[in-house]
């Protein structure tokens, strides 16, 4: 009984010991804030590794890691300069081990990489961030693909008002580069809060959103398929070989028969970033007569030489059939340092070469989500006008 009441006892003061440490945690009992972000626009980053012979921080605004200094207790830090408005994403790296910031509870997956994230406000961040306005509704869905002989899973953003409204209301298909998915335009692109935004700030059309996945060998974002949970990789089969532009039309087709929306080619769009603007513009030159919208970001332009699929012969002649047919906007976005800037330029003189006229956004740095969340937040307001 003596020995049944001691391990009760040890047990208790254990039990209590992870409640206590739990409820500090849960209350903000650590007094370690990062990142901590000043009046002035500078972040300061801290972390707790006394143990630690070397701690840098690398980060999407800095173009190498940088070491951080060591204080008091073991706590690394580093302050940065004035950081422009915008979302940015970061990791430590400790003894050559990168890691998150304990102290940021706020990450995003990108293909298989998780980095923290935080918001600079006052300015284009503010696009980005959660505001006191109304808000639209993001579900995920799965359609049937008959196409791909598998049901698949599409990510959708509805306005704000749809569901008590009895209007139609125009569709944006929006694609996303190789390696994502059909999470990667919610999550890494903020399309969710900057279609929010817009729209409270009458920039926008409220409009529907289709985020579908266009990698058409998979059932949906890693983790969210029958698979379960294998480890996500950067390029998969079927991803620029036709496959996709082929099957396309089962999207539009689960848009239109599960949704109140404008069936003519008035209220579609399609964009897309990288892998996802080759996509938009070969699957609007394929089905020349469908959309009145189309952008592409930083987009990829060329099929491989090896590609055999019907979707890449005759190019030039269905972008002219697409340019008689005609349209209300073709939007071309890339960045000056963008490792596709020269395919970009080419493609650009294709199109002055034929008359085909387009709208042309050209902006610092490379194939980056800053420059897509900045290219969505632009090409939105132009639609449905």
């Amino acid at each position: 009984m003596m020995k049944k009441s001691i391990f009760l006892a040890v047990v208790f003061i254990i039990l209590v010991s992870i409640t206590s440490y739990a409820q500090q945690d849960l209350w903000g009992g650590s007094k370690n804030v990062s990142p901590e972000l000043k009046d002035d626009n500078t972040v300061i980053f801290r972390l707790l590794a006394p143990n630690a012979q070397e701690v840098k921080i690398t980060g999407n605004w800095m173009p190498a890691a940088v070491a951080m200094t060591k204080g008091e207790k073991g706590i690394w830090s580093y302050t940065t300069g004035v950081l422009p408005s915008d979302l940015y994403s970061y990791a430590f790296i400790v003894d050559g081990m990168k890691c998150s910031d304990p102290g940021n509870v706020y990450l995003i997956r990108d293909v298989a990489t998780v980095t923290n994230v935080f918001i600079v406000g006052g300015g284009i961040g503010d696009l980005f961030k959660v505001n006191k306005v109304a808000h639209g509704t993001v579900t995920r869905r799965w359609y049937d693909s008959p196409s791909n002989k598998m049901s698949r899973r599409i990510t959708i953003y509805t306005p704000p008002g749809y569901e008590t409204s009895k209007q139609k209301y125009p569709v944006l298909y929006l694609l996303h580069g190789m390696g994502g998915d059909e999470e990667a335009w919610i999550a890494l692109g903020r399309t969710s809060q900057i279609l929010d935004n817009l729209i409270a700030q009458g920039k926008a059309k409220p409009m529907i959103v289709a985020m579908c996945n266009g990698n058409v060998i998979q059932e949906a974002a890693p983790g969210e398929s029958s698979l379960g949970f294998y480890t996500p990789t950067f390029q998969l089969p079927n991803t620029m070989d036709g496959k996709m532009e082929e099957t396309f039309p089962d999207v539009i087709k689960f848009i239109e028969s599960n949704y109140r929306v404008v069936t003519e080619k008035s209220g579609r769009a399609i964009a897309g970033l990288s892998m996802g603007g080759y996509h938009s513009l070969h699957i609007s030159r394929y089905y020349p007569n469908t959309f009145d919208y189309i952008g592409l970001f930083s987009a990829a332009i060329k099929p491989d030489n090896k590609v055999t699929s019907k979707v890449y012969k005759d190019i030039d002649g269905t972008l002219n059939t697409q340019m008689k047919n005609g349209y209300k906007l073709y939007w071309i976005g890339i960045g000056k340092s963008d490792f596709l800037y020269k395919d970009v330029t080419e493609y650009r003189a294709k199109l002055d070469k034929m008359g085909m006229k387009y709208t042309y956004r050209e902006s610092e740095g490379g194939h980056t989500w800053t420059n897509w969340r900045v290219y969505l937040s632009e090409f939105a307001p132009l639609l449905f006008k």
